[in-house]
């Protein structure tokens, strides 16, 4: 009997010093965290997963209560149910979003749904930080939204949160638990997003160096978006105290915009600016850019140029061939185009001249 009693003490002991730890698992549910990177958005779910155990049929409209209940405990009257078990199941967004269409700012929710067969409610609350949801208070709701949930064929056991549809800007979150998957999709606006992130960080150490300024206002020029701010940010890229003065990739960044700007006298002197500086690759990927644009004779004079700073190299007789090409001298651009296939290091390099000097042979330009 005596050790009876102590055994019985020392489980109570065990079982109230547990109820101290938020480490320790509440009836077996699992604890679990997913993420996902939406463009630069980085969405987090805490949650705990209930198993099915056994109660196949009986948890939607049972387990999962209906819509608003009475839990007995707490102060909510009318509580939802906690999207998950144990601690509030939270949500974190880094930046702003839309969630189903509807604005949501960031930071860290709780979330809750109202069961309906038909149309569940879910709800995004500032109160992240309750048990359950025996707290839910609906003033504390920052966005309520109506979905449809999905019935599916494959069973899950233990409850579960996962992306799916994922799209460089949005992305599903589908809550699946037994034979049914409750969705909502988010959606953030990278361009809006990316800017802004690029406004704090380049107030901090990012700022000392030109490559954070160029990186930025290389995406503003790719996006044809926030043009004059974009330019401010080249002049840093182009300043000696950032170290970017002799860099041929920010030269031709802040000729991009200005072209972009309508300046484009502007943008002409500025790239000229650039190529003392670029290399033999800079140069031959500019040069192969005017060509496709149909720009041939500058085109061929960039060819020239890294052709008299890198005489005959695999690469610059490739250029010239392109060069010649791009004027209508097809003759000459065949012999360069056969000295450079003698000179390719490998295989696909071979291949690709053969495929040039063949459309030469025809009277064809191979820009």
């Amino acid at each position: 009997m005596k050790k009876t009693i102590i055994a019985c003490v020392f489980l109570l002991t065990t079982i109230s010093t547990y109820a101290q730890f938020n480490t320790v698992p509440s009836g077996d549910n699992k604890r679990a965290s997913v993420s996902e990177g939406i463009g630069i958005t980085q969405v987090t779910i805490n949650y705990s997963r209930p198993g099915v155990r056994n109660r196949e049929g009986h948890i939607w409209g049972e387990v999962v209560h209906k819509g608003y209940a009475n839990l007995g405990f707490g102060t909510s009257k009318a509580a939802p149910w906690r999207a998950g078990a144990n601690e509030n199941t939270t949500v974190t967004f880094s930046t702003d979003v839309m969630v189903n269409g509807q604005p949501l700012a960031a930071g860290t929710y709780g979330f809750f749904v109202a069961y309906d067969p038909n149309e569940s409610t879910l709800i995004f609350s500032k109160n992240a930080s309750s048990w359950g949801s025996f707290y839910y208070d609906p003033n504390e709701d920052v966005l309520r939204i109506k979905v449809k949930p999905v019935a599916t064929d494959k069973s899950v056991e233990w409850l579960k949160y996962e992306f799916i549809d994922e799209t460089p800007t949005s992305a599903t979150v589908a809550l699946e638990w037994e034979k049914l998957m409750i969705p909502f999709k988010i959606d953030v606006d990278l361009v809006k997003t990316q800017i802004a992130s690029f406004r704090k960080e380049l107030r901090g150490t990012s700022g000392f160096a030109w490559q954070s300024w160029d990186a930025a206002a290389s995406f503003c020029a790719q996006h044809n978006t926030n043009l004059p701010e974009a330019l401010l940010w080249a002049d840093s890229a182009t300043s000696i105290s950032t170290g970017g003065s002799l860099s041929f990739q920010a030269w031709s960044t802040k000729s991009a915009i200005l072209d972009s700007l309508g300046r484009h006298e502007e943008a002409i002197t500025v790239m000229k600016k650039a190529l003392p500086f670029g290399s033999l690759n800079d140069l031959y990927f500019y040069a192969r850019q005017l060509a496709h644009l149909k720009q041939g004779k500058e085109a061929f004079d960039i060819f020239k140029l890294n052709y008299d700073k890198h005489p005959d190299e695999f690469l610059t007789n490739a250029g010239m061939a392109r060069g010649y090409s791009a004027i209508g001298d097809y003759k000459k651009a065949l012999g360069y185009a056969q000295k450079s296939r003698a000179q390719a290091p490998d295989l696909p390099n071979k291949d690709r001249l053969d495929k040039m000097i063949k459309t030469l042979q025809e009277g064809k330009d191979i820009n």
